[in-house]
């Protein structure tokens, strides 16, 4: 039989069924009835047919399919099976650490807001992609990842290495889940990156300020999401990302021991987080719950309806009721808690649990969760009546932590 020859491929018609033009071993043009026409290589292993895909012409003009067609021959000598290396290689590039990442992003896009899924694109693409965003993820060891991470120590970007950190965490973790990795390198980097420098927000720590802030609270007038989610900030001291993301899917406000659970990929250490909830953040939770539940975002934004309110609101009504930001921002409600708690006898620890704070395996190891979350129930009910008194305008007296102990 001739070889085959550009003259005929040219030639070469569509029909109604696809047909093949045979050139030799092994190798043949299939022509489709859509006129393409596609390169193919049979070959047999342990007796069984296999065929090889090697491209389409005229991209592949036929030269460069007899060059692939005895590359495949020679890997059969080696006793190489092309078609299966071929698809391991798929397999491996599927699961890259930046296929695993942006299939994981994907996922979460849903429960971002714009400005949180663009930062976590940013760190994925900016940060860690360039570095080990080919790599397979089950391959990538904590000096991989280190190498990465110092990369941007290196400019002075110290947060950003951290946070970077973080996100890497969150994909391993998914990649373990997903069967596609054995262990997380992020969590192996624990004092491996320089530590950041501490960051303070303003907030109002003197009781008597507190009290004339909490009433310039409950005089505020504006949107449901907003008006609610200033009056709960204070009752719950979360992360204002943390708070803003909030989903009625995620709380529950029945029976003895009702509790806020934040899924573990909204917290900034990618651990669930329960918030005890006290009986006023009950109550406000419930006359929200008509106006934005009883699914979905608690405080969606009033432009979308499904995307949160964005992380100025806060600030931004913060500053309509007259607080400038050197006085009092949304995470000042944190510091506000935990000055007023631990000057009031307060256990560290069980402060420090509620806070969600990066310490939180030694925070274990002082105190066990079973009795932690009890006592972390009864604070923020203590912590809720001691607001009610300062809102009040009551005598300022102490509340008694210590029996916390």
């Amino acid at each position: 039989m001739p070889l085959l020859t550009e003259a005929a491929i040219k030639a070469a018609k569509p029909r109604q069924s696809p047909y093949k033009l045979k050139d030799e071993r092994g190798l043949y043009l299939l022509v489709q009835p859509t006129g393409g026409r596609l390169w193919r290589f049979r070959f047999y292993v342990d007796g069984r047919e296999s065929m090889l895909s090697l491209g389409a012409y005229p991209d592949v003009p036929l030269k460069l399919a007899r060059e692939r067609r005895d590359e495949a021959r020679q890997q059969l000598a080696r006793g190489i099976n092309p078609a299966a290396q071929r698809k391991a290689k798929s397999a491996a590039k599927a699961e890259t650490f930046r296929a695993i990442a942006l299939e994981w992003l994907a996922k979460q896009q849903h429960k971002m807001s714009a400005s949180s899924y663009q930062k976590s694109k940013w760190l994925l693409e900016g940060l860690l992609f360039p570095y080990v965003g080919d790599k397979p993820i089950a391959d990538i060891g904590a000096p991989d990842l280190l190498a990465a991470l110092r990369r941007t120590e290196a400019r002075g970007r110290h947060e950003s290495a951290h946070r970077a950190k973080w996100k890497a965490g969150q994909v391993f973790r998914y990649a373990i889940a997903t069967g596609r990795a054995k262990h997380n390198p992020a969590s192996e980097l624990r004092e491996a990156l320089s530590p950041v420098k501490v960051k303070h927000f303003a907030a109002i720590t003197d009781p008597g300020r507190i009290g004339a802030l909490l009433r310039a609270l409950d005089g505020y007038t504006g949107q449901p999401s907003t008006e609610y989610a200033l009056k709960l900030a204070p009752l719950l001291f979360v992360r204002p990302g943390e708070l803003r993301g909030a989903r009625w899917e995620e709380v529950t406000l029945d029976g003895e021991a009702p509790v806020w659970r934040i899924p573990g990929e909204r917290m900034k250490m990618g651990e669930e987080h329960l918030v005890p909830l006290s009986r006023q953040a009950v109550s406000l939770l419930q006359e929200l719950m008509p106006i934005t539940g009883p699914k979905g975002l608690v405080f969606p934004s009033l432009r979308t309806g499904t995307r949160p309110i964005s992380e100025n609101t806060i600030n931004a009504a913060l500053r309509r009721l007259g607080y400038s930001k050197n006085e009092m921002t949304g995470h000042g409600f944190r510091a506000m808690a935990s000055t007023c708690l631990n000057e009031r006898g307060y256990p560290p620890e069980v402060i420090e649990l509620q806070l969600a704070h990066a310490d939180r395996d030694k925070v274990r190891a002082a105190y066990a969760r079973g009795k932690a979350l009890p006592a972390r129930r009864r604070m923020m009910q203590e912590w809720a009546d001691y607001l009610d008194g300062l809102r009040a305008g009551a005598k300022i007296v102490p509340i008694f932590g210590a029996g916390l102990r």
